[in-house]
């Protein structure tokens, strides 16, 4: 019988699992929560958020809207999951962060096809394997693959999560609800600042007092998930040019806009929790507070957890992976997930579907699906596997990276939504040969 091990139950392992089962092939999906919990997480379910409840932009202008559609078409489980469990973001498509790892969990806890194997993969298992063990994979899992390749060193670099703070604390006299540019639906909570309030905050902000983290310093941040206080040292203004910039958000008491504004994301589908947009930190949790609560909204604000960073592992994939992510040295062997260079849990929950789908086509002696560089899938596989990269860094889904046109279109948005257009058209057609192709299905100018 046709079995496939996968290590880890993370977005990009769940996902790989899904398709594998889907095609028949049996999976052992090894996982070692709650028996063994890593410094970010809390809940002993699969596909845990962390970072972030926001999914990112739904817009089929917007490079990681098109990777969301293409994984919906594609019968992405992580994609059911996160539409099942939306909470109202604007135009962004953010999840209920507990109900959405509850249905995944839950959804493949009954597939007939895998079998859960809770406990900690300390060497890699023999067999067709899929390595999804994430940024934070464990040290005993780390040396094994390590050993892979031993002359190839691991690239680390830190990331950061959000504090959270409850909706009934904040103080909606200084605040107001408002999504940018009054696009889609007004869901954020803004808190804005005054030159003064804002000057006095950014001077305490650059001046606290950091959590102890070895090895952690400004250069070890990746860009996409960088600390507020090491944002706000790159110069007074950075904030409000980043995170809380304050333009398109008129402030309805005054018909203006503010000096700085700091947006708040519900986190939760009762509306009960927010999370700081942009404020992810490596802060003392005393200093969270004392800095935090400077902001005129937040000034008795009740933080339900305080930011934290946290180690991220990745391996040079240029060097090792091939566009299937597989090992190239060693075939039975492949990787997905953030641990191959993919940053974010969209592209993550992506190389999973890529990577459980190639397998599973692979074993039952088909050929392959092959991606091509236009569509956003297989741009980002292409990307990672590409041996030309020289210094490899972690990257988010961009239209950069995607096959060009080869023809002009009038208009940056026109242009990304021609480009959305036509992968979409490809991934149908693999989707109708893969037999998932859905009825109905149409290219709009949002998903």
């Amino acid at each position: 019988m046709i079995q496939v091990t996968v290590v880890g139950a993370g977005l990009a392992g769940c996902e790989a699992a899904w398709q594998l089962a889907n095609k028949g092939i049996k999976v052992r999906l090894i996982e070692m929560k709650p028996h063994k919990m890593t410094p970010a997480h809390v809940s002993a379910d699969f596909s845990e958020l962390v970072c972030s409840n926001s999914l990112r932009s739904n817009d089929l202008t917007n490079a990681v809207g098109l990777l969301k559609e293409e994984m919906r078409r594609l019968s992405s489980v992580i994609m059911e999951c996160a539409d099942a469990t939306r909470v109202e973001a604007g135009g962004a498509l953010a999840v209920d962060r507990t109900g959405f790892a509850a249905m995944v969990t839950d959804k493949i806890r009954k597939h007939p096809n895998i079998e859960i194997d809770q406990r900690e993969a300390r060497e890699i298992p023999e067999g067709i394997v899929i390595i999804a063990s994430g940024p934070l994979t464990s040290d005993a899992l780390s040396k094994s693959i390590n050993e892979l390749f031993p002359s190839e060193e691991y690239l680390n670099f830190f990331d950061a999560a959000a504090p959270i703070v409850t909706m009934e604390s904040i103080d909606m006299d200084s605040a107001f609800f408002a999504s940018r540019y009054d696009k889609g639906t007004p869901d954020y909570i803004n808190c804005p600042m005054t030159r003064e309030e804002y000057q006095s905050f950014w001077k305490e902000l650059i001046s606290a007092r950091q959590a102890q983290l070895h090895g952690f310093d400004d250069a070890g941040v990746f860009e996409g998930c960088m600390p507020v206080e090491v944002m706000a040292r790159r110069g007074e203004d950075t904030l409000r040019y980043g995170p809380l910039k304050p333009v398109g958000l008129r402030n309805p008491k005054t018909g203006k806009e503010s000096y700085a504004i700091v947006q708040l994301r519900r986190d939760n589908a009762e509306g009960s929790l927010y999370n700081l947009v942009g404020f992810q930190t490596n802060l003392a949790f005393p200093e969270q507070r004392r800095v935090f609560s400077m902001i005129p909204a937040l000034k008795n604000a009740e933080f339900v957890r305080y930011g934290v960073m946290h180690r991220n592992t990745y391996i040079n994939s240029p060097k090792l992976l091939d566009r299937y992510y597989r090992l190239r040295q060693d075939s039975r062997i492949r990787f997905a997930g953030q641990i191959t260079g993919v940053e974010g849990y969209v592209e993550s929950s992506a190389s999973g579907l890529l990577c459980g789908l190639e397998t599973a086509l692979e074993l039952l002696g088909l050929p392959p699906a092959d991606f091509p560089g236009e569509t956003a899938i297989g741009a980002l596989a292409q990307y990672i596997s590409n041996e030309t990269v020289v210094e490899f860094q972690p990257m988010n889904v961009n239209f950069g990276i995607i096959a060009p046109l080869g023809y002009k279109v009038k208009g940056k948005r026109n242009k990304n939504l021609e480009i959305s257009r036509r992968s979409l058209k490809i991934i149908d057609g693999l989707a109708s040969e893969f037999g998932i192709v859905k009825e109905g299905d149409q290219v709009e100018g949002n998903s």
